[in-house]
């Protein structure tokens, strides 16, 4: 039978419209579990078929006796069979995807009832979905205490403060759940006390993603209290919240409690002085620490030595992101200090903290130290010829072994002379897939001999399949050496170049 209907679009045409149902069978992702053997599955269709004529039948007897047209009846009927057809009446359905499926209104409307069938459900993603704002409570309003649910994303689905306030009304039903994710919901921001109180209840959550959720510094301090109810949490992000800035200020912080952390983001939220301070009594406390992102927090580089120098007591970090910190002088020095103390260190950004350019000496310890070390980035550090120098006499004593990306564009003032040096000894970096040595936007220069040496390397790096340059211009005969090397390569090594002018 026909499952299409029409419905107006918003420019008032009339389009044919696939519904949720079809949709939900055809493209939702819906996977079910793979226990079920062919032979099972070819029982299921039989039975299937066998209960469709059966409710086909029951149907017809309770037109008569129902208040429904009946093809309001046969619609309804229709739709439960093509579940059962979908599903099977033995199986297990445990995640729904429905992640960026351009749901209408009435489709998010239908969903009410379409988890009703699917009792088992542990992972529900409707992320990039707009229609699911202000519909919340009508789509998940069937979820009851004992829900099964550990995985609920809604990410970007234009959640109004109401669905915020529901939020929180359901987060204590939820038991079981341990990934929740409302990023990029900006209008939740008020309903955060709401969502805070939910939160107390749910014990088992291990990730908690909030970013770009409209955190103000009142909102966040009622959800640092409910940092002592979650145990378990792992990783947590905060990010871009820039109305955020001063709720972790006056201490006692409850961001203390959260002993298992792992992942700690808070990058870009306008953290202040106190915020600061706070933070480097409570961030040594998290030992089980493996990432943190600090960047685009100018407070971080001009009054954090003693935050920075307390990094030493992360033993297990292995990814520290501190971009655009403004980082002075003595800053930097505390972090270089303590840098040589973290062993497991697998990604280091600096970028965008010029402060770098001229004191990289500082780092050599770090650099010779860090065996784990995979990517490290220092864009736009305003580096001079010496810092690469340096560098490369790291990676010349053997140290670096095992770095895959290396980040060192935008950095104009390193001369021919220093780009000869590094392009000579980069093969020695047998791991590395990507490296970008492009120059800012605002800068074109003519490539020097340099660029013959970097062919040459590249061809003894067997990883090799990223090589950023842009805006270095290519003289005639160093563009028919690039292409003499496209043409005659083995592997799969990108040049981007933007174009040579």
């Amino acid at each position: 039978m026909n499952q299409t209907r029409k419905k107006s679009s918003s420019d008032g045409e009339t389009k044919p419209q696939t519904s949720f149902v079809d949709k939900f069978l055809r493209g939702s992702k819906l996977r079910s579990s793979k226990a079920e053997s062919k032979s099972e599955n070819n029982d299921l269709k039989t039975i299937d078929v066998q209960h469709s004529d059966e409710t086909r039948n029951t149907a017809t007897l309770d037109t008569d006796t129902h208040l429904t047209t009946e093809m309001e009846l046969e619609s309804s009927l229709e739709k439960n069979e093509q579940f059962l057809q979908k599903l099977g009446e033995k199986a297990v359905d445990k995640c729904l995807d429905l992640n960026n499926c351009r749901l209408s209104t009435a489709d998010v409307r239908e969903m009410g009832e379409a988890l009703k069938a699917l009792p088992e459900l542990e992972e529900l993603n409707l992320s990039w979905n707009s229609k699911v704002g202000g519909n919340l409570p009508l789509m998940l309003q069937k979820f009851q205490e004992g829900s099964k649910i550990q995985t609920l994303e809604l990410v970007d689905c234009a959640l109004t403060s109401e669905d915020g306030v529901f939020m929180g009304q359901l987060l204590p039903m939820l038991q079981s759940l341990e990934v929740l994710d409302l990023s990029i919901n900006r209008n939740i921001g008020g309903s955060l006390n709401s969502i805070a109180q939910g939160l107390k209840c749910t014990s088992n959550l291990k990730v908690l993603k909030l970013q770009s959720c409209g955190l103000s510094q009142k909102s966040v301090k009622g959800l640092d209290a409910a940092f002592r109810y979650l145990g378990e949490l792992r990783k947590l992000d905060l990010s871009c919240n820039k109305e955020l800035g001063g709720g972790f200020e006056d201490s006692p912080v409850q961001l203390a409690t959260l002993g298992r952390l792992e992942v700690l983001d808070l990058h870009q939220c306008s953290l202040t002085t106190g915020d600061v301070l706070s933070l480097t009594q409570v961030i040594p406390l998290l030992s089980s620490l493996q990432e943190l992102d600090l960047s685009a927090n100018k407070n971080v580089g001009s009054s954090s030595e003693n935050l920075l120098s307390r990094l030493r007591f992360l033993p297990v970090l292995k990814s520290l992101l501190i971009n655009s910190c403004a980082l002075e002088r003595e800053t930097f020095t505390a972090l270089a200090e303590a840098s040589i103390h973290l062993s497991a260190l697998e990604v280091f950004s600096l970028s965008w903290n010029k402060c770098v350019g001229g004191n990289l000496k500082l780092l050599l310890e770090t650099l010779k130290l860090s065996t784990s070390l995979q990517v490290l980035r220092l864009s736009s550090c305003s580096l001079v010829t010496e810092d690469v120098a340096l560098l490369v006499s790291a990676i010349q004593t053997g140290h670096l072994t095992k770095l895959r990306k290396l980040d060192l564009s935008y950095n104009d003032s390193i001369c021919d002379e220093g780009w000869a040096i590094f392009c000579q000894n980069v093969w020695l970096l047998k791991e590395l897939t990507e490296l970008d040595i492009s120059l800012r936007p605002s800068t074109f220069r003519d490539c020097g001999q340099w660029f013959r040496h970097l062919l040459c390397a590249v061809t003894k790096l067997p990883e090799i399949t990223e090589v950023g340059m842009k805006r270095w211009i290519l003289s005639a005969s160093q563009e028919e050496e690039l292409e003499h090397f496209d043409q005659h390569q083995s592997s799969s090594i990108h040049f981007d170049h933007g174009g040579f002018q």
